[in-house]
């Protein structure tokens, strides 16, 4: 695991309540209607990665879902969320604190989500990485769900510099084994009433 980016991130949810930072969704509105497009029950396995101290696993819950995972580099992230969800809904939920491209997933998942995760993955090296992990978790009928900054998204956030997509360049890193399902885009409000475009796209795995 990077030390150094687990401290950043780490830091960044000491310092600031999870409601402060720019990402921040009381309701995921996007995520869940892509979830709902890909057809994914309460009784799929969902792993959020980067999910750190996001509501989308309290929306998931609440819709009955009963295998979920959040993966962080921060472990102060993911203890704002496990503090924050009450018991029994808590005991539904994995929490791993790892690095993405380092982690081994011990399963398969029927979907991957990553909203604002992978286009701080800068270097081709990284996320290749990445997608190796992806590929490992996710089998053939799987679906994947990422969002990213849009090509007129912020260049940087929390300090770091990003990689920005359009739906050609995010169906191009993941490759022909993935299948574009549906693009979309989010003009995202943050806490301070900046506007942050998105691109959201939904695949499915088909080889």
């Amino acid at each position: 695991m990077s030390d150094q980016g687990r401290a950043h991130w780490d830091n960044v949810y000491v310092t600031n309540d999870d409601s402060e930072v720019s990402w921040f969704q009381q309701t995921p509105a996007m995520s869940l209607a892509l979830i709902d497009l890909a057809q994914v029950g309460p009784d799929a396995a969902v792993i959020d990665i980067g999910g750190g101290a996001s509501h989308l696993v309290d929306h998931l819950l609440s819709r009955g879902h009963r295998d979920v995972t959040v993966l962080d580099i921060s472990d102060a992230a993911l203890s704002l969320a496990r503090a924050r969800l009450a018991q029994p809904l808590a005991e539904y939920v994995s929490w791993i604190v790892a690095d993405v491209r380092e982690w081994q997933p011990p399963r398969q998942y029927d979907l991957w989500h990553d909203r604002a995760a992978f286009h701080f993955l800068v270097e081709a090296a990284d996320r290749a990485a990445y997608l190796a992990r992806m590929k490992q978790a996710i089998a053939v009928g799987g679906r994947v769900i990422l969002g990213t900054f849009a090509m007129d998204g912020p260049e940087i956030c929390s300090g770091l510099p990003v990689r920005r997509y359009d739906a050609e360049r995010l169906a191009a890193e993941l490759g022909d084994q993935f299948a574009l399902i549906s693009s979309r885009r989010e003009d995202h409000a943050t806490p301070r009433q900046n506007v942050q475009p998105f691109q959201f796209c939904l695949f499915r795995r088909v080889g």
